[in-house]
């Protein structure tokens, strides 16, 4: 099985495939060519038979499905690196976008999200979060299938309606923590979330296709999710969270099943709980045994935190500035991630280099990690830079999958299942009454103002027990690696 070549310094830089598992960092300034460096390492591991799955956040990935290598500087590139043969060559790509706009529509269901990562989604308080937790509870053990936002505020409503019940079995209920959940659910709606959730689900299957031996790379278009960046963390999160529950243990293989490039990665560890933090690195460290490798790009090292920097093998960092002391600073603590090399000085080296340069250390074969060397990175094949609608969308409507995901689906869920229940319980309580009233209007000509008011309380009632939970579909709704903190 090839090596990766990723860059050429004093020798070739190249990452063992047997090893690729063991995650990695792409680190730089703006403008420094970490995107370029992302391109050229996805490729690579699609010619090597390697899924990919990658967020493209500024719309300049997704060239990676077109021909490239007619850019004068890469063609320059090339020459410069001796690569021979160099020619240019799309990479088999599939389009996603949550939004459903520019890519197949990459939706996942309520339940599949869980209670944690959707209150961080939310932006929700801790008493918040707690009645969310405490929602998905009543859901769980009553049996309630939670597909989409109808679903989940139906439930919310339920809550609310029967609190003072909900109270003496699952702890209080704070009617005005149940109306901001519901507001904060609007406000998640009106992001996009009224599309994300809902089925057909993702089937993670379709993210570790290949086609004539060479793996699919999959674009997820974020340039609008990510303006929303909790949304955009939750959502890689979840997905993250996803492969490491429904993958089997693979143990050491010759190559990864998939690679996952997580992009601007410092929205993942802004102002997330401690709790997020401690799973996303216990995510990190086991689900290389999955078989997948995950690959952090950022601006500067210092915006992992340790516990997960530690555990990233394969360095490739690009220039950082030190223009004030605080960029003084990263510098020293990017040079101080790698392996020495007597040859030269980190410190010294990072402000020099130019784009499409940096300082590179990958681990051998045998895991042991290589001393940091100055390289130029090996330019992609395929183009720099986006695609036109008209070729997205031939993309798009080839893939195989297309048909899967192209229409969504509204099955009978919690909402349907819960205005049942309410049509049923308003039914049931006007028979008698219509029996009674009967009687009664043979004693008096009319109804007092009174009784109407009591019958509209009555039907507003009856639609609060909206909520009485249908048959047990689906899997538990408190689920998950995320999921299980709230089961300690």
């Amino acid at each position: 099985m090839s090596n990766i070549v990723i860059a050429v310094g004093e020798q070739s830089l190249e990452l063992p495939l047997s090893v690729a598992n063991r995650h990695g960092l792409i680190a730089g300034a703006t403008g420094t060519g970490k995107t370029v460096s992302l391109q050229s390492l996805a490729e690579g591991f699609s010619r090597q038979g390697v899924s990919v799955f990658v967020a493209d956040v500024k719309g300049d990935l997704a060239g990676i499905g077109q021909p490239g290598a007619d850019n004068p500087k890469v063609v320059e590139r090339a020459r410069m690196l001796g690569l021979e043969g160099f020619t240019g060559e799309g990479t088999p790509t599939a389009y996603w976008d949550v939004f459903g706009e520019q890519g197949l529509p990459l939706r996942a269901t309520v339940s599949d999200m869980g209670p944690l990562l959707l209150g961080r989604l939310m932006g929700l308080s801790d008493v918040q979060q707690g009645v969310l937790e405490l929602a998905f509870r009543v859901a769980d053990d009553q049996g309630l299938l939670l597909l989409d936002l109808n679903d989940l505020r139906a439930l919310l409503t339920h809550v609310g309606a029967n609190a003072k019940d909900l109270t003496l079995v699952y702890g209080n209920v704070a009617a005005q923590s149940v109306g901001a959940i519901q507001r904060s659910v609007l406000a998640l709606e009106s992001q996009g979330g009224d599309r994300f959730f809902g089925e057909p689900a993702l089937d993670l299957a379709d993210l570790m296709r290949t086609e004539n031996g060479r793996g699919v790379v999959n674009v997820l278009a974020a340039d609008r999710l990510v303006r929303n960046p909790r949304l955009y963390a939750g959502f890689l999160l979840w997905l993250l969270a996803e492969l490491f529950e429904e993958l089997a243990e693979v143990g050491d293989r010759d190559k990864p099943k998939l690679i996952f490039f997580f992009d601007e990665a410092h929205l993942l560890f802004e102002d997330a709980p401690k709790a997020v933090v401690e799973q996303v690195e216990q995510v990190v460290r086991l689900i290389r045994s999955k078989g997948v490798g995950v690959y952090f790009v950022t601006q500067a090292p210092m915006d992992i935190p340790d516990d997960v920097l530690g555990q990233l093998g394969h360095r490739i960092q690009h220039a950082l500035r030190a223009f004030t002391p605080s960029d003084q600073k990263a510098v020293r603590a990017a040079a101080e991630t790698f392996r020495p090399n007597p040859k030269l000085s980190a410190a010294e080296v990072l402000p020099q280099l130019g784009v499409g340069e940096a300082l590179v250390s990958l681990l051998d074969a045998k895991g042991v990690p290589g001393v940091v060397q100055r390289a130029l990175i090996v330019p992609p094949r395929s183009r720099l830079g986006p695609v036109t609608a008209a070729e997205r969308r031939a993309a798009i409507d080839g893939l195989p999958i297309a048909a899967r995901y192209a229409r969504a689906v509204d099955r009978e869920s919690a909402h349907e299942l819960l205005q049942g229940r309410a049509k049923r319980a308003l039914a049931e309580k006007k028979a008698p009454e219509a029996a009674g009233q009967e009687t009664r209007s043979r004693d008096r000509p009319s109804r007092s103002a009174g009784e109407a008011v009591v019958d509209q309380l009555a039907k507003g009632l009856a639609r609060g027990l909206a909520s009485s939970l249908g048959n047990r579909t689906g899997r538990a709704l408190v689920r998950g690696i995320f999921g299980a903190l709230l089961r300690r």
